[in-house]
């Protein structure tokens, strides 16, 4: 990698240039098209349904889809740009995406609409590890070992997303009917390609010996193992049924053949002795988890408490939810040059107990305002954990696995996603009255109260420093 970085600058690392900005684009293009395909599809789900005849249960795999692809394929593909360097992994993410847009476009059936599902989410599996990996090399080449405002602004990208894409959906929908929130991804994938051709960095050419030797360091078995597992374990959180009682069984066989496999591997796809001595990375995924949980169970289940115990009008109710993106984006933006990742994560702890403590009280008189109140506070927690566990990963993970590292985050975040829509699925049903959305709260102080447990007890953040001043 040294040699690499010294012959596309004409520099050794710590040479004191600044931060390549050119690169800025094609990572945040490539990190934001994963969330904004799964916000998009929330408006569109009704008219694909209505399209194809076809109930919530089936429309449902549509998110599934989406979810299993991309919770198995970031930690996978991560490992390839570890190995293989962030361009090719890119641009092939980036043909996948277009792939994806145009049979989902042309899909003659709510099956290959599935599927084209399924082709852009291992797309969009590149996008954030291949921008985690360029901003260590570019830490390395110039000596900043903490380029903090591209960190913060690769995590407000991606929150920003996460507002617009329902809207962006609503606008689509209404120019071209659902089938534009599929054909829109052909666009971006042809601008990801575009600028990943033109401003991404070349590996250097190795030769026969040398790819056949990246080759044998890919561990297929492990590969394998971890996707069994984890499509397995996903497939009955997402549909926890007695019929699929089969799946749990068949996940922890898989993970039992997995660690089996990974201890003995020659180059282990995950390699469990360096995670199991690296604490204070798992622990990161450990809040990263229960991050998604609290975040994704006031997204689920609040909004559907606003609309049936409530009694709000949905576009009255999607207001109400604005100002928890809104606030998150301005308190990441705020406090993104600040070093203090500890003290991020105890400021977002005490916010989650809050709001879930808030939660408890509501009835179905609540004042708006009293509910906005709750919107906004429930901001905080969202911009600064997030933020705070990609900063803690990125000086946590080890440089050679900064992909597979990043990808692992985001498969632990999707997880504690699922997990929230399955509390949830539990305790609304039949229909979110006050009395489900007071269980849904127990269930998120029960996870809030685990994530203050697991920052309290990570002395190792307080080590966590910073040379942020030197930042671009």
């Amino acid at each position: 990698m040294t040699a690499f970085l010294r012959r596309r600058r004409g520099g050794a690392p710590g040479d004191g240039e600044a931060f390549d900005r050119r690169l800025i684009l094609p990572m945040i293009l490539g990190a934001i098209l994963n969330p904004i395909n799964s916000t998009m599809l929330a408006v569109a789900l009704v008219p694909i349904g209505i399209a194809f005849g076809a109930p919530a249960s089936q429309t449902a795999w549509l998110v599934t889809g989406l979810y299993l692809a991309t919770a198995v394929g970031q930690p996978v593909v991560g490992r390839l740009i570890d190995l293989y360097g962030p361009r090719r992994l890119y641009l092939a993410g980036a043909v996948l995406i277009g792939a994806g847009g145009v049979v989902g476009t042309l899909a003659p059936s709510l099956g290959v609409l599935v599927l084209a599902r399924v082709l852009i989410g291992f797309g969009t599996c590149a996008g954030y590890p291949a921008a985690m990996n360029l901003i260590r090399r570019e830490a390395e080449r110039t000596g900043r070992e903490s380029p903090q405002t591209v960190l913060t602004v690769l995590a407000v990208s991606t929150q920003t997303v996460a507002v617009v894409g329902p809207t962006l959906g609503g606008l689509l929908i209404a120019a071209g009917g659902w089938h534009a929130t599929f054909l829109v991804n052909v666009p971006l994938a042809l601008a990801c390609l575009v600028l990943g051709a033109w401003w991404l960095p070349r590996e250097t050419p190795v030769g026969r010996e040398g790819r056949a030797g990246l080759a044998a360091r890919i561990d297929l078995v492990g590969i394998a193992a971890f996707t069994v597992a984890l499509v397995a374990l996903l497939g009955f959180l997402v549909h926890p049924e007695m019929r699929l009682a089969v799946l749990p069984v068949l996940a922890v066989a898989a993970g039992a053949g997995l660690v089996w496999w990974e201890l003995r591997a020659a180059s282990p796809f995950l390699d469990l002795r360096l995670l199991a001595g690296n604490g204070p990375l798992l622990a990161t995924y450990a809040r990263s988890l229960l991050t998604a949980v609290s975040s994704y169970s006031l997204l689920y289940g609040f909004t559907q408490w606003l609309e049936e115990g409530r009694g709000l009008d949905p576009s009255v109710a999607g207001l109400v939810l604005l100002p928890v993106f809104g606030a998150g984006i301005v308190v990441s933006t705020l406090t993104g040059r600040s070093p203090a990742i500890r003290g991020k994560l105890l400021v977002g702890a005490a916010t989650q107990v809050v709001v879930a403590a808030a939660l408890l009280t509501l009835g179905p008189s609540s004042s708006v305002w009293l509910l906005v109140g709750i919107a906004v506070v429930a901001g905080v927690p969202q911009g600064l954990n997030n933020l705070a566990n990609q900063n803690a990963l990125y000086h946590q993970a080890t440089p050679e696995r900064i992909g597979s590292s990043a990808g692992l985050l985001r498969t632990f975040y999707y997880l504690g996603a699922i997990v929230a829509s399955t509390a949830g699925g539990v305790v609304l049903s039949p229909r979110a009255d006050t009395p489900g959305l007071h269980d849904l709260a127990w269930f998120m102080l029960g996870a809030a109260a685990l994530f203050v447990v697991v920052t309290v007890a990570d002395r190792s953040l307080g080590r966590v420093t910073a040379a942020d001043a030197a930042g671009p």
